[in-house]
């Protein structure tokens, strides 16, 4: 339909009667249920007392509410928390306007091995913990209750994981009510197959469901809303039903000169879908998507609205530190925020599909996203992970996770697999990968497909048909493979889907256009995958697990970032190798800190010090005390500048320009003993709710105000007024203090502790230090 003056004013009606319509409802569950972590047998009875049960809401991550235990059944692999069976019940009151209606329950995801009751009754079971599922509840409701949900999640079976999974109904759970003739669950499908500022076009698929036992004659209305709230088009196509059939409906609408998204502007359109049948509104349901053109070529690599430029992306499993894997999306808010001040500009999930509302708030920031969805197909990692399930899962598993993404315009490309055992025994492995493509294409046929391979030159994926049966070709580490693989075969599309962070893997992405771009292993350090205590996490982020840039953020920004900056550290050793493939070294990797970025050595008497300067300027110039130690240009091979400096306590400050302005400067200062602790907000006003969280960052610092790298102390918080605290850090990847409590040492000076509002108010934060003066923070919590 395009656009013309006489359909204005009919949209702004539809638009306008959404406001009342209630034909279907959707209601979150997260509140009021009981849980117990443990063996509960018959708890599936409604009749089961739970009265010594724990009461909370979910999300909910048992797990990270433990102890670390070097006897952990879960292992390093698993951060060597606990593991094992609980329990959640929940009573279900339904309105009376559900009476005729269809209802089911919603999980955003449950770790693992779930099995479902309602009202006594075994709704199915699900194995993995990563993919979203319903169930329809019609059949068992009891209109006038009560109605028991009771959930029983599994994590006993150990090691089944390389990482930190976490345990329990850990994502978002509601109760969907609807007419017996619906739009099916994730059954709009919008495309853009043409989008440019010029025009676009925008394709809706709509399915309906007809679950009455008679046929009928509805109406289909999918208004097009801006990014302004602002009726833009609307298109009406009738459709004769079948009882008990579904039916797929296409229609299309011409943009002219629409508002793309893109990075830089995020623009956020939204399908409104209504179906009706006379003047009766049966459903109506509201598709949030972006108008843009994404395509990978060979020659040139990754596109966005015409727009060539490299994927500088990050690797990210699913864990938020402190708050485990039941994550805020204002702890993602903070620590994306800070990895797009890198230059980061796309996500890889691995290895498995993120929480939704995750890729909702990369479609608000503008991030591009590697959608993963298997870490192993037949050939287990582990003895209890997902190979077990993955011949009867894996197709409903993946198109389940399609269904559910495909509208994002964050998301660019599917990923069927990571480092996959199956690959040198290529008559499993291709039949397989055959089916998983297939999958894809036919849910979602806009999207490319791709594989992160694994050794590929040894299990012959490049010439025995593998790697071509993707849309773009995916390799872990092994640029130059991947690179003589480009030559090798006209054609080809690549892709860089795991790296290290060393500089020549950088240039080889960099100098060659044919290379859509890179995602770095890791973006952000997370919880696991150790093989030896005490160490706790997987330490090779741009960011620590609290949240903190480390020294390898500071240099990838020099060769990412835009904005101008300098960034001053000391180096006292060689930075370890990235080996050829992480995690199957024969020994464990050492990744020693060797670079920090302050002026307080651990030696104090006369010695040199290596000064290493970052910067994405033409020039820096250095000057230890005021006085100048030189200038230096920077490098085209994007390699650090350095200096030998003879230490001198006092100050030491980089000054970045350009084209002979000054366009950033770093200053370091010696530090002395902490004096004080001050505490800073990323929000000094938060809203009542899961996601809603102030992340406070404690820092001890000296008379100079300047943060003690040195200092360990312990800083114990007290909370008055309408919050609570949800989880503190502080990054330090062999602390096993608890994350769940009310105290944590400092490391290299600095926490961090995690704040919920419980109710509207005041909130104050008050964090306790030996020796020093109590410092405060207050918070207003607003409804």
């Amino acid at each position: 339909m395009r656009f013309n003056r006489a359909v204005k004013p009919i949209i702004a009606i539809f638009l306008a009667a959404i406001a009342t319509a209630s034909a279907r409802t959707v209601v979150s569950l997260d509140a009021d249920w009981a849980f117990f972590q443990g063996d509960a047998k018959g708890a599936e009875n409604p009749e089961f007392n739970t009265a010594s049960w724990r009461k909370l809401d979910v999300p909910h991550d048992w797990s990270i509410e433990g102890k670390f235990d070097e006897k952990a059944a879960t292992t390093g692999a698993g951060a060597w928390m606990p593991s094992g069976v609980a329990w959640y019940r929940k009573e279900i009151s339904l309105p009376p306007e559900a009476k005729g209606q269809r209802v089911w329950v919603e999980f955003d995801g449950v770790m693992q091995n779930s099995d479902v009751w309602f009202n006594g009754k075994l709704l199915g079971h699900r194995p993995s913990g990563y993919v979203g599922f319903r169930y329809d509840l019609t059949d068992l409701l009891k209109p006038s209750g009560p109605n028991t949900l009771v959930v029983k999640a599994d994590t006993a079976e150990q090691p089944a994981s390389r990482w930190y999974s976490g345990a329990g109904i850990y994502r978002h759970v509601r109760l969907v009510t609807a007419h017996p003739v619906h739009v099916e669950p994730w059954g709009v499908y919008v495309t853009t197959p043409e989008a440019n500022e010029a025009a676009a076009t925008v394709k809706i698929q709509t399915t309906l469901v007809n679950s009455a036992n008679k046929p009928g004659k509805v109406t289909l209305r999918s208004a097009l809303v801006g990014p302004d709230g602002k009726s833009l088009a609307l298109v009406t196509t009738e459709a004769d039903l079948s009882p008990g059939k579904s039916e797929t409906v296409s229609q299309q609408i011409k943009v002219p000169h629409p508002r793309l998204w893109s990075l830089e502007s995020p623009e956020m359109n939204k399908i409104v879908t209504r179906i009706t049948a006379g003047e009766t509104v049966l459903d109506e349901v509201t598709t949030p998507f972006g108008i843009r053109q994404a395509e990978f070529k060979s020659d040139t690599g990754f596109w966005l609205n015409g727009k060539n430029f490299k994927l500088k992306g990050v690797c990210l499993h699913q864990d938020g530190g402190a708050a485990g894997v039941a994550v805020p999306l204002g702890v993602w808010e903070r620590r994306l925020k800070s990895l797009r001040e890198l230059g980061v500009n796309a996500i890889r999930t691995a290895h498995t599909p993120p929480a939704p509302e995750f890729l909702d708030l990369c479609d608000r920031m503008g991030f591009l996203v590697m959608d993963e969805f298997f870490d192993c197909w037949t050939k287990g990692k582990n003895k209890y992970d997902y190979h077990l399930f993955f011949k009867e899962w894996s197709s409903i598993d993946l198109r389940d996770g399609i269904l559910r993404d495909r509208n994002h315009p964050s998301v660019i490309l599917y990923s069927v697999g990571n480092e996959i055992h199956d690959t040198p025994q290529p008559e499993i492995a291709k039949p397989i990968l055959r089916g998983l493509v297939d999958v894809c294409h036919a849910t979602d046929p806009s999207r490319s497909v791709t594989q992160a391979l694994f050794r590929p030159n040894v299990s012959g994926d490049y010439k025995n048909g593998l790697a071509d049966m993707l849309d773009v070709i995916g390799t872990n580490y092994r640029d130059k493979e991947l690179l003589d693989a480009w030559k090798d075969k006209s054609g080809r599309k690549i892709v860089g889907t795991e790296q290290g962070h060393e500089r020549a893997t950088w240039l080889l992405c960099r100098d060659n256009p044919q290379h859509s771009g890179q995602f770095l292993w890791c973006g952000i350090d997370y919880l696991g995958e150790s093989r030896s205590w005490p160490l706790t996490v997987f330490n090779g982020g741009l960011l620590d697990r609290a949240g903190f840039v480390q020294p390898r953020g500071l240099e990838r920004q020099s060769w990412w970032s835009d904005k101008p900056m300098v960034r001053a550290l000391r180096r006292i050793g060689m930075t370890s190798a990235t080996p050829a493939d992480p995690g199957y070294e024969a020994l464990e990797w050492n990744r020693r800190q060797v670079l920090f970025a302050d002026w307080t050595p651990t030696a104090t008497g006369d010695h040199e010090e290596n000064v290493e300067v970052y910067s994405n300027a033409d020039e820096v110039e250095l000057f230890l005390n005021d006085k100048s130690l030189g200038k230096q240009n920077t490098r085209k091979d994007s390699a650090a500048i350095s200096w030998k400096v003879p230490y001198q306590p006092g100050t030491l400050k980089a000054v970045a320009r350009t084209k002979g302005k000054e366009v950033a400067s770093d200053l370091l200062r010696t530090a002395g003993k902490p004096v004080k602790a001050r505490l800073v907000t990323d929000h000094d006003f938060i809203g009542i709710g899961f996601d809603d969280v102030a992340n406070v960052v404690i820092n001890l610092l000296d008379e100079n105000d300047t943060v003690v790298p040195a200092a360990d102390n312990l800083i114990k918080f007290s909370v008055s007024g309408p919050g609570k605290i949800i989880g503190v850090d502080s990054g330090n990847i062999v602390s096993t203090e608890p994350f769940v409590a009310n105290e944590r040492k400092a490391y290299q000076g600095t926490a961090l502790a995690i704040l919920r509002a419980t109710a509207p108010g005041k909130i104050t934060l008050t964090a306790t230090v030996d020796g020093l003066p109590p410092a405060t923070l207050e918070i207003t919590a607003k409804p």
